[in-house]
């Protein structure tokens, strides 16, 4: 999850800052759970349950199957390399393939068959190279736009052993690179054979993305059913909806319990008007990484000597002091990391997909892994998908080329954790 070529696909190149970003973490197998007695009775019969499935980016979602025409030629194998040699320089960089996820060259048993049939049939020349044992090659030029038909004529025009009339045809090819195996197979046989290079150009690279369902599907379950824990006690004491998040601290071969909160947006409903139901501050992300950051700033103040003092938030925007009896055990427990940076590679799970507000907060405070349970398609902001109803496209900020910072995003399939009472769906989370 860095900005370097080693692990470009974690991150997307974005602007430098100054804060730290995420390393490449370690291939590691299942974590020990470090004992504490808000999980320790959830432990271990919570794990190894539901299962992860990895967001999509936006570019995932919407241009994964973009199509373009491209010329292509035909010449003998012998013939091969200076017929590509001649197309090459047409370009100003006399680069490669400006197409590397399609093979420059296809042997004429290697084209879909509907190819075969169309240049079967077009010419007797096309009859002989496709009945007989080719010594003929396809290849092909680039996109339609960078190339006029004449130029192409012009390039190859001389060449020894081309046809007369010189072949050039132009067929439909994905622009984009596929991002799994299946995909190139399924490309390979609509279009033209296609190189799956085990990176993603659209959103994380999968060796990341099963890296990090790996270690953390073994105890996803565990965290989500404590977040439904604080959800479900927030609802009985009426500070809010029933809606919990977790923070964890996965390092070393062990994962530990670093902050809890749960949905506090009714608390200040019936004592003032400041704020009311609307303060996304009060939204159990934006608190659980609030109090994450304040246990930091307390082991700070106190190696320094000094008090640690609290707002009073009755009147404070920030409804992050503890308010039920788990955020309250919690928060008596020390960070296991006293110098950490915000919540840096650190990892959410949280019942319901955050709203926008506090996906950007996620994003500000430096996470590295977030899972969600019940995905909220009309204003959760992690997820790519369009909103249904016309309600636009679905901003999938986990993952942003225009952003300073990427995570790794799963929704977590319920399993074993009690059902939540319902929210509207145009609730923000």
């Amino acid at each position: 999850m860095t900005t370097d070529e080693t692990t470009s696909a974690s991150m997307p190149a974005r602007e430098q800052t100054d804060t730290p970003q995420p390393t490449k973490p370690e291939v590691r197998g299942p974590c020990e759970i470090a004992s504490n007695p808000l999980v320790d009775d959830l432990n271990p019969k919570h794990l190894r349950r539901g299962v992860l499935i990895p967001l999509k980016t936006t570019q995932e979602v919407r241009q994964d199957h973009v199509i373009v025409q491209a010329w292509i030629t035909r010449a003998p194998t012998k013939q091969a390399n200076e017929v590509i040699t001649a197309l090459r320089n047409m370009r100003p960089d006399a680069s490669a393939n400006p197409l590397p996820h399609l093979r420059r060259c296809a042997k004429p048993a290697d084209l879909p068959a509907h190819l075969k049939t169309q240049f079967m049939n077009d010419t007797p020349v096309g009859r002989q190279i496709h009945t007989a044992k080719s010594t003929w090659i396809y290849i092909i030029v680039g996109e339609v736009k960078d190339f006029a038909r004449e130029d192409l004529v012009n390039a190859v025009v001389g060449i020894e052993g081309l046809e007369k009339d010189l072949f050039i045809s132009t067929i439909s090819i994905p622009l984009l690179a596929p991002t799994s195996q299946v995909q190139a197979a399924m490309w390979s046989s609509q279009f033209w054979p296609t190189v799956y290079r085990k990176n993603n150009p659209l959103g994380p690279h999968p060796s990341i993305v099963a890296r990090g369902t790996d270690e953390v599907k073994e105890d996803a379950s565990l965290w989500m059913a404590l977040a439904h824990r604080v959800a479900l006690q927030a609802k009985e004491a009426g500070i809010g909806e029933a809606i919990g998040a977790v923070i964890v601290q996965r390092e070393g071969g062990k994962a530990e319990l670093v902050g809890l909160a749960g949905d506090a947006r009714w608390h200040q409903e019936y004592s003032n008007d400041l704020f009311g139901s609307s303060n996304p501050m009060t939204h159990c992300v934006l608190r659980a990484i609030s109090m994450v950051a304040q246990k930091l700033v307390r082991h700070e103040r106190h190696s320094q000597g000094l008090p640690v003092t609290f707002p009073n938030i009755e009147y404070d925007a920030f409804q992050d002091a503890p308010l039920i009896e788990l955020e309250r055990r919690c928060a008596e427990q020390d960070h296991p990391n006293k110098d950490g940076y915000l919540c840096h590679g650190l990892e959410l799970y949280v019942t319901h997909e955050p709203c926008v507000a506090c996906s950007m907060g996620i994003l500000h405070s430096r996470m590295g892994r977030a899972v969600f349970c019940n995905h909220m398609p009309r204003t959760g902001g992690l997820s790519s998908d369009d909103r249904p109803d016309g309600g636009g496209r679905g901003l999938g900020l986990f993952w942003r080329r225009e952003l300073n910072w990427s995570l790794m995003a799963w929704e977590w399939e319920r399993e074993a954790v009690p059902d939540l009472p319902s929210l509207d769906p145009t609730t923000h989370v």
